[in-house]
C-alpha cells in the first residue's frame, strides 16, 4: 500500500489508489468520500485539509493556496484539497479540516 492515498472525510474514510495529476478533492469526489467544497478554484477553503503523511508526493502550494491560507497553515501541513495535486506515487494521508 505504498502508492495509496487515505482520504478522511467528515464521516467516510477510504484508502484508494494514488493517481498522479489528480487533486485530493478530485479523488475524494471520485470515490464518494464526503469532502467539503464549494468552488473547486481555491477561494472558498471548504476543501481545506491536513496532510498527515506524504506532503512530498504533492505539487508545491499554488498561488490560490498562498492567497487563501496563512503561511503558518502551509508550514503546518494544511492544503486546499482542490489545489493539492499528486505529483508522484507514494503514500498520502489527507484529512478534510474545514474552518467550520
Amino acid at each position: 500500500m505504498t502508492d495509496m492515498i487515505e482520504l478522511k472525510g467528515r464521516t467516510v474514510s477510504k484508502t484508494v489508489d494514488s493517481e498522479t495529476g489528480y487533486s485530493i478533492l478530485e479523488l475524494a469526489l471520485k470515490h464518494k468520500v464526503d469532502w467539503g467544497f464549494s468552488c473547486t478554484r481555491g477561494t472558498c477553503a471548504r476543501c481545506r485539509c491536513y496532510i498527515e503523511e506524504g506532503a512530498d508526493c504533492l505539487e508545491e502550494p499554488s498561488d490560490a493556496e498562498w492567497r487563501r491560507l496563512e503561511p503558518e497553515e502551509l508550514e503546518e501541513g494544511y492544503r486546499l484539497g482542490c489545489q493539492a495535486v499528486i505529483k508522484r506515487p507514494g503514500r498520502i494521508v489527507a484529512v478534510n479540516k474545514p474552518y467550520f
